[in-house]
């Protein structure tokens, strides 16, 4: 599949071929959520933790005696039916992280690719060099019409990067970055004419290789 290849100011730079193991396939939406749940529950800091009844603070002295009061029978002012009790089964730190076939995540990135490939939103650039200023690459985005976008380059240029990371929803990542989520949060993909031999040599290589894409 041929497209056309664009520079930054709204002209035509030649013509790319998109590979059609990468960029041609049938999209699977189960295949591509597993992937996106996989990152973010990779991401979870799991540091979420409440106080059970032998961690708060307070006394061991049993509240009143047993028998003869005509209330129920307690133990501790700390147990959880107090206000300043502990909590029965709250959640603790503990790490969200699971694990997910080398296989579906490296599909769940051709998958990623080839959607929005289907969608008309995959974007060969010439090169992303040359942008130094916000302003400057504002003004070329609103020309081109682009709002949320994830540029894709083999290195990222550290200029273009400065220029890009005070503009909302645009976001830059090396082609050993490039991972599913950020690919279907984002509107269009940009990816460089280096990005794309960079890509194809990195989904080639997981694939007889076996390596982690995702």
């Amino acid at each position: 599949m041929e497209i056309d290849v664009m520079t930054l100011d709204a002209e035509k730079a030649g013509r790319a071929e998109l590979p059609k193991e990468l960029f041609g396939a049938m999209p699977r939406p189960d295949i591509i959520a597993r992937v996106v749940h996989w990152q973010l529950a990779k991401r979870r800091a799991g540091t979420h933790k409440t106080k059970g009844m032998g961690e708060v603070q307070g006394t061991t002295k049993k509240p009143y005696r047993q028998k003869g009061t005509g209330n129920a029978r307690q133990g501790s002012l700390r147990a959880p039916q107090f206000r300043t009790g502990g909590v029965v089964h709250g959640p603790v730190v503990r790490e969200h992280a699971y694990s997910l076939n080398k296989k579906v995540r490296r599909l769940g990135l051709v998958f990623a690719l080839s959607q929005k490939a289907l969608e008309g939103k995959v974007v060969i650039l010439d090169s992303v060099e040359g942008v130094g200023k916000t302003k400057e690459l504002n003004s070329k985005l609103r020309k081109l019409g682009w709002g949320k976008t994830l540029f894709v380059d083999s290195v990222v240029d550290k200029n273009f990067a400065r220029a890009s990371r005070n503009l909302v929803g645009i976001d830059i990542l090396p082609v050993a970055g490039a991972n599913v989520y950020d690919i279907v949060d984002h509107d269009t993909l940009a990816i460089t004419s280096a990005g794309l031999k960079a890509l194809t040599r990195r989904l080639a290589g997981d694939r007889t290789r076996g390596e982690s894409v995702a």
